[in-house]
């Protein structure tokens, strides 16, 4: 590959950089496990064919008995996720669980391993039905039972306690809400008792306090200022409202909040969601043109959920734009089929879905 450095620090003249890169059939580095007894000196030999065509092989960890070891086999094309076991003595591979798609599997946002300390059983994460959730395996027989389910799903798991309780970020979890609206819930081990902590028109951050039997929150809305509360751990009743931000003298000097605006996908039924950026001289007899400001990767969301000045899209409203930023299908954090659209897609960049937002604004918006 040839790259020009037109203008180099040390000298006028540009500079032409030649590296080596490896390409479709090339000899690359495979991952495999490896086992020694460090007890008796030797290497234990472990059947490598499970590890073919290995990504990565990492997350490893220990049977609390030494009997086993784990890892995770990522192959190449990241459509298979295995959880092996590797006996210790003999170096036998056997599948624990198995995540597998058509499309991709999501290990680099999605994967989640927590192991209790009986070791039994561990935590999981998956979008097997379509949502991300966490599923409780069984580690002997690798049987599957779903902890939390419904449409939608788990961002995060925070904190698991000795009880063995779930404590988790979950995004659409209030169906009259923006889905992407961050909110604390709590769910028992075995399913039972899922209960939201936050409820807020907003998105949320949260912090305990030591002992973790309360827990202030802070949320916000792109066209809302930061409100922190004071709420009890066990059911996340409101304790106490401990402030509110002002936002009087921001708005006194021309600032004005971005506009929350939904509309139908390209599909008629999927609702996509996005904001408007006005100038602060906005005049709504006036017609504007429209900038928007995209960035469509697949390993997230990206359109602004708290607030904030929105310093980048704002330089550009105040030279007398409209500034939008939308979030598409094929991007994260809403269904599985929502993401699986820039599967060998990503020249889609959710146009389709952009184009369909923009002229439903438009058709509302004079201006």
């Amino acid at each position: 590959m040839h790259v020009v450095e037109s203008a180099p620090r040390d000298q006028v003249q540009p500079k032409l950089h030649t590296m080596q890169y490896r390409k479709p059939g090339d000899r690359i580095d495979r991952a495999r496990p490896v086992l020694f007894d460090l007890v008796n000196g030797r290497r234990i030999d472990v059947d490598e064919r499970p590890f073919e065509n290995a990504w990565s092989i990492n997350r490893v960890h220990w049977a609390p008995d030494s009997s086993e070891v784990y890892c995770l086999y990522n192959r190449r094309g990241h459509q298979v996720l295995r959880l092996y076991a590797i006996n210790a003595k003999t170096g036998k591979v056997r599948t624990v669980l198995e995540e597998k798609s058509d499309t991709f599997v999501d290990y680099s946002q999605k994967t989640y391993l927590h192991w209790f300390d009986d070791g039994t059983h561990l935590l999981w994460a998956s979008e097997r039905d379509g949502w991300n959730h966490i599923y409780d395996v069984d580690i002997k027989n690798g049987a599957m039972r779903q902890v939390t389910r419904g449409r939608w799903l788990v961002r995060k798991v925070d904190h698991v306690d000795a009880d063995g309780r779930i404590w988790f970020t979950a995004l659409g979890l209030h169906a009259n809400q923006d889905p992407y609206y961050a909110h604390l819930a709590r769910v028992d081990a075995d399913g039972q008792n899922l209960t939201a902590l936050t409820d807020a028109d907003g998105s949320h951050v949260w912090e305990f306090s030591p002992d973790r039997q309360l827990f202030t929150t802070r949320w916000s809305r792109v066209d809302h200022p930061w409100v922190t509360e004071l709420r009890r751990a066990s059911d996340g009743k409101l304790l106490a409202e401990l402030g509110r931000d002002d936002r009087s003298k921001m708005l006194a000097q021309g600032f004005l909040p971005p506009e929350r605006f939904v509309a139908k996908g390209r599909d008629g039924k999927t609702d996509i969601y996005g904001i408007l950026i006005k100038p602060s001289n906005f005049d709504p007899k006036r017609r504007y043109p429209v900038i928007e400001d995209i960035y469509a990767g697949p390993h997230s969301h990206f359109v602004p959920k708290r607030w904030g000045i929105g310093r980048r899209q704002r330089k550009l409203a105040e030279l007398g734009f409209i500034v939008v930023r939308i979030d598409g299908m094929g991007t994260n954090w809403r269904s599985r089929a929502f993401h699986d659209v820039c599967w060998r897609n990503l020249k889609d960049s959710g146009f389709p879905d952009r184009i369909a937002w923009l002229k439903k604004a438009a058709s509302t918006r004079p201006y």
